[in-house]
């Protein structure tokens, strides 16, 4: 479940498919996510905890990359299962989404930003 917990948040989502296109550092995903330091820190140390994102050294930067690139195997699942299901997850009453979701495309529009 941690698996899954660490990949609900739309932040830790872009941040994945940023490290998909190759490594960065934190200073690169604050620019380009217009977030603080520390939220982008923390989100980073929770990939890290999850095994999702491995750190390499250089010097006194540290360069981020996503530590099994099975990880997109298993968004694009995702993908092909929402298109399956259709509004039924995102209307589900105890877990659907609660970002304005309101229909068939809206949804696959979401996981397709996710995932490409």
């Amino acid at each position: 479940m941690a698996l899954f917990h660490s990949l609900s948040d739309g932040t830790r989502l872009t941040i994945v498919q940023r490290l998909a296109r190759g490594e960065t550092r934190v200073a690169d995903l604050v620019e380009q996510l217009g977030l603080a330091q520390s939220t982008v820190s923390a989100h980073m140390a929770c990939l890290r905890d999850c095994g999702l994102v491995v750190g390499r050294p250089q010097g006194r930067q540290v360069f981020y990359s996503l530590a099994r690139p099975e990880l997109m195997d298993l968004l694009a699942a995702a993908e092909t299962l929402l298109a399956a299901t259709g509004n039924a997850v995102a209307l589900c009453p105890n877990y659907g989404t609660d970002v304005g979701v309101t229909d068939e495309n809206d949804l696959m529009d979401e996981m397709k930003e996710t995932v490409s």
